[in-house]
Order: structure tokens, then sequence, then C-alpha cells
């Protein structure tokens, strides 16, 4: 394994037709990405049914996330975070179109520790 280092808001693209998902690293079981959105949603219908649990967190801009088994959506802002189960089926239900939202995403198998 090698040092890697980098800055999570260089290279931001302009504004493109869909989100750009940059690999920052990965091993057998685990991913890390970065995410652009420039308010970029997820298609009508369409559901993320995921293997693999997902921690993910807005660094800059806003989303509002729909899980299918919640009543309202959630809006997230920089900072916020959220560790996504296996299977559980969700939606990017808007991303803010004025400002490009950055996320660190990181995609892994089995469960984190419980405290």
């Amino acid at each position: 394994m090698q040092t890697m280092a980098g800055n999570l808001f260089a290279n931001l693209p302009g504004r493109p037709a869909d989100e750009v998902v940059t690999a920052l690293a990965a091993a057998p079981g685990l991913r890390i990405e970065r995410i652009v959105s420039t308010g970029q949603a997820s298609p009508p219908d369409f559901w993320y049914d995921q293997d693999q649990a997902e921690w993910v967190m807005v660094v800059s801009g806003s989303a509002v996330l729909r899980f299918a088994d919640e009543a309202e959506p959630r809006h997230l802002t920089a900072g916020d975070y959220l560790l996504i189960p296996p299977h559980q089926r969700h939606r990017v239900e808007r991303t803010d179109p004025a400002t490009p939202t950055v996320w660190l995403a990181v995609h892994f198998d089995g469960r984190l520790a419980e405290d």
C-alpha cells in the first residue's frame, strides 16, 4: 500500500449532465468515492438497493434523500451524514442546482462495531 493524498475540492467538474463519481480508494469489501452532483436527482420511480452498506456525508452543497420505508424525506446540508444499511431502498430527490453538492461515500461489506 502506498501513501495517497488529494483534495476533495480539486478539479470539480463544471455542470455535467450526470453526477461525477471519482474513486478515491478501494480494497476488498471497501470503496471510497467523491460524488459531485450539480442539480441531479434519481430518475422517477428509481430506488437504489445496494448489496453493501454506505456511509455518506454531504461535504458541501445540499441534497434531499428519500427512503422507501420513511414517510418524510431527509434534507441534508454540509456536514450531515448517514449510514445506509445494505438493501435499504433510497433515492436522491434533489441536489442543489446552484452550488455543487460534494459527497464523500464509503461503501463497505459487513457491519460497523456498535458502542
